[in-house]
């Protein structure tokens, strides 16, 4: 379908037809830009409209006053959308081929095959491949990029986006994200439903003071149970990049979901998303992540425990080498009786990184029986790095448990000098040491990404990845 515009003739971006960039992009952000980015999509004018009343919300909004210093990242000098000109399709065979191999070497159709039930591959901005069994299609689930849905489930992403989720409202880099967001996955599970093998999307951003705002919403229904992956990869550059992204995940009553993510950022990458969950009555949300790279990340996946009965846990590890500063951690709110949460976060920090753990946990008047367990634990790998707590914990209800354990140490030159004596090298050794310190939390991802997580802690022992 090709429409006239003052611009030329284009062709629209659907399955099957090509997505013709129409003009480059430039640098900084502005309404005329926030148009052109809803334009080219397509999408209907309630997206719009959302668009742009989130721009004016992000206009308004200071700069976060907490955590690391963002006074380097110049949003005049980032380019926040651009198209490539490739065409999505659900069909592997006819993605473009430099695309293709950039994925091919990242294990995508691999995974695929082997590992999972679907896929979505997002180039910088957009999505270029979606795929999902057929076993599960004829269950009814829907598996798409955000973009594929806004059109072809517009009714469903438009009572939950941005809504009572994750509003623009709720900090800086959740408005900019309502204004510009581009590409993203979206799953829904229907009742009573469970998915044998988990859902995947993967990311990868390619350019360089770029900004990348993908958006990911997932719904599981009463009584069903279902995993997604998600995987993030940057090439590096000497210039600042930004990723904001929104993770928005509705956990209806008795349902389970596990959202699972491991991210490699180049250092040059302000990593800066917010992810949230509501979870109903006797509902469970687990949340399992590795972070490596960045130059800043501020990340705390927050768990909304709605329904009677709610659940929640919070598994996290944090790598911070030179020149990074990862400031995460998790958030729950105890809104109904007797719900329960547990988070557990691992942070290294090595040759002078800075790693801390920021926490909440607010118990609401009524949420009587509660259940709250924190432990957060630093590992220091030499003098230089840092390793800070801020747990904070918001109390307005009797009859509950509380518990927090906070832990910070150096590594042992004891056991770093016995396994040398048993033939490792010292890159070996702290590196076994380390992957023992975070395995309560790899023990819980997929074998290949527990691996691939393994593998990357390697790299960064041995100071070769950023």
């Amino acid at each position: 379908m090709t429409i006239e515009t003052n611009r030329e003739v284009i062709t629209k971006p659907e399955f099957g037809t090509p997505l013709t960039r129409v003009w480059k992009m430039g640098k900084g952000l502005s309404r005329a830009l926030i148009e052109e980015i809803s334009w080219q999509k397509d999408e209907p004018e309630w997206m719009l409209k959302k668009r742009l009343k989130s721009f004016e919300i992000f206009e308004a909004m200071p700069m976060p006053n907490f955590g690391p210093d963002l006074s380097d990242l110049k949003f005049d000098d980032l380019t926040f959308y651009t198209p490539p000109g490739s065409r999505r399709t659900r069909n592997w065979d006819e993605v473009p081929a430099e695309i293709k191999e950039t994925y091919e070497k990242l294990g995508i159709p691999e995974a695929e095959r082997k590992y999972l039930a679907g896929v979505i591959a997002v180039y910088d901005n957009e999505s270029v491949y979606e795929g999902i069994k057929e076993e599960y299609t004829k269950l009814g689930i829907l598996f798409a990029s955000m973009d594929t849905a806004v059109k072809e489930y517009p009714d469903m992403v438009k009572k939950h986006f941005m809504t009572n989720c994750v509003p623009a409202t709720d900090n800086k880099f959740a408005a900019l994200h309502g204004a510009v967001w581009s590409g993203g996955s979206f799953m829904w599970v229907p009742p009573n439903t469970k998915v044998d093998l988990p859902l995947q999307a993967y990311f990868r951003m390619e350019g360089k003071e770029e900004g990348t705002f993908e958006h990911t919403m997932l719904i599981v229904e009463e009584g069903s149970d279902a995993q997604y992956i998600e995987g993030c990869t940057a090439q590096q550059y000497s210039a600042n990049s930004l990723h904001s992204a929104v993770v928005e995940i509705f956990i209806k009553p008795h349902a389970r979901g596990r959202y699972t993510t491991v991210q490699n950022w180049s250092s040059d990458v302000y990593n800066l998303n917010t992810k949230r969950s509501l979870v109903e009555e006797e509902g469970h949300m687990e949340w399992v992540g590795g972070s490596m790279g960045s130059k800043v990340t501020m990340l705390y996946p927050a768990s909304y425990l709605i329904g009677k009965g709610a659940s929640a846990e919070h598994l996290n590890i944090a790598f911070a080498n030179k020149g990074q500063h990862k400031d995460g951690g998790a958030k729950v709110i105890h809104g109904a009786p007797y719900t329960t949460s547990n988070i557990l976060a691992k942070s290294v920090a090595k040759d002078g990184g800075h790693a801390g753990f920021r926490g909440l946990v607010r118990v609401a008047h009524g949420a009587i029986g509660a259940k709250v367990r924190v432990r957060c634990d630093g590992l220091l790998m030499d003098e230089r790095s840092k390793n800070d707590t801020f747990p904070t914990m918001q109390i307005h209800q009797n009859n509950i448990s509380v518990e927090h354990e906070a832990r910070v140490g150096r590594v042992s030159e004891e056991q770093i000098f016995y396994l040398m004596s048993r033939g490792l090298s010292e890159s070996e050794a702290m590196a076994m040491i380390v992957n023992g310190f975070i395995e309560p939390v790899t023990k819980e991802l997929p074998m290949e990404y527990a691996l691939e997580l393994n593998r990357l802690v390697a790299l960064e022992m041995e100071g070769s990845v950023g």
